[in-house]
């Protein structure tokens, strides 16, 4: 496919340009929270618990306001979304530098104000965006790329953090973090959304927010999605969130964890590209069955085989492939069948879902720990959920509601 046919107009390419150095920012900031924990133990005193609610709390609250950022981006548009998440991404960040980050404030700096600031800047909203700019038959390509985006913020990241935190400590490396949130910041501003979404029928644009929310509440399709989006969020934040802390326990020296991480980022570079180009060729909801299952497997593989750097990196390897490889047949098969006038918003309902789960992987998981001295459990519920998602998707029925044909 020539790039004159890819890019719909040079608006298409400027937005999505923008909206990958977005996520590159967002996600590779948050990212990283899980490698600062030992030092946040030692400085702050704060606990695995303490840690784990904030976390999840954050990945919670990126969650809930999805829907609302949603309307605000399907309204006036995603700069706008995308640039008041910033807002509150920076005050989160820049609080928690000046000092605001013991009890009941590293709560609201690292879980409430982060979160809220997630909930337009992370994958939901850019993705979403960028979808309105590109037709059916290379709209999954184009999530994925912004999605491949994110993934990258996820392989350096933790390589900088690391190294940052050893040469500079942990006070400086949240000073970068401002700089990198500032220059989010003005990236926002190009991140635009066309009046017209390509393929949006004249039907489609007469529809009512409230209408679109009570249709796909209505639609059994949409609710087992909105269930297995859940699966990806414990996934995505048991591993974030406490692979440092695992990997200790485990043995392995504490660079792995970052490696890990790093790996996760490279690989999912690839594995969202992928899954990207086979939703435009092969059953979206097959594919979506496949990597949870996958998933599972890669799981299995990496605790119950004796621990050492060699598994630790292909488990590293594996998940990362599978990362975020759900993110653009999920976001496709939302547009594919609601159409993609208000995508913003039923994404944003569907990833609130993959939220809630977040929040339990992060929280329940240092639970959990406290309780029992290790992930031991966490880990046995991501094997089951990986099979509870990977059946939930087969009843999807992949086709277009005849209200919100697309082109």
């Amino acid at each position: 496919m020539s790039p004159e046919k890819f890019f719909q107009s040079k608006t298409a390419l400027i937005t999505l340009i923008a909206a990958s150095i977005v996520v590159i920012i967002s996600l590779g900031v948050r990212q990283t929270f899980g490698l600062f924990y030992l030092d946040f133990s030692t400085d702050l005193d704060i606990s695995i618990t303490h840690f784990g609610f904030a976390i999840g709390l954050q990945l919670f609250l990126w969650g809930l306001f999805g829907p609302l950022f949603g309307i605000i981006t399907d309204k006036y548009g995603g700069n706008v979304a995308i640039f008041i998440g910033f807002l509150f991404y920076l005050a989160g960040v820049y609080l928690f530098y000046l000092g605001f980050n013991t009890g009941f404030y590293f709560t609201l700096t690292m879980g409430i104000l982060i979160g809220v600031g997630l909930a337009s800047t992370a994958i939901s909203i850019p993705v979403a965006v960028v979808a309105k700019h590109f037709p059916l038959s290379n709209r999954t390509i184009a999530t994925g790329i912004v999605t491949s985006a994110g993934s990258f913020g996820y392989f350096v990241s933790p390589l900088i953090v690391r190294y940052s935190l050893i040469e500079a400590g942990w006070q400086t490396t949240i000073l970068f973090f401002i700089f990198f949130l500032i220059l989010g910041l003005v990236v926002a501003l190009f991140v635009t959304t066309p009046k017209m979404p390509v393929g949006t029928t004249v039907q489609e644009n007469k529809q009512t927010a409230m209408e679109a929310i009570k249709e796909a509440f209505s639609n059994s399709s949409f609710n087992y999605l909105t269930l297995g989006f859940f699966v990806c969020g414990w996934h995505i934040a048991l591993v974030a969130t406490h692979i440092p802390t695992y990997v200790n326990d485990r043995g392995l020296p504490e660079w792995c964890a970052a490696a890990i991480l790093a790996l996760i980022g490279l690989f999912n570079m690839i594995g969202t590209i992928t899954a990207g180009y086979l939703s435009t060729r092969f059953s979206k909801k097959l594919i979506l069955s496949a990597i949870y299952l996958l998933r599972g497997v890669s799981i299995i593989y990496f605790i119950f085989l004796p621990p050492s750097i060699f598994n630790a990196m292909v488990f590293g390897v594996t998940f990362g492939f599978l990362w975020l490889a759900t993110v653009p047949p999920t976001n496709g098969l939302v547009a594919h069948i609601f159409g993609t006038k208000y995508i913003g918003l039923l994404y944003g309902f569907v990833f609130l879902s993959h939220q809630v789960g977040s929040f339990l992987g992060a929280y329940l998981s240092g639970v959990f720990y406290d309780l029992y001295g290790s992930f031991d459990y966490a880990w046995y519920i991501s094997i089951a959920l990986s099979i509870f998602a990977g059946l939930i998707h087969l009843p999807i029925k992949e086709r277009a509601i005849e209200r919100a044909q697309t082109v």
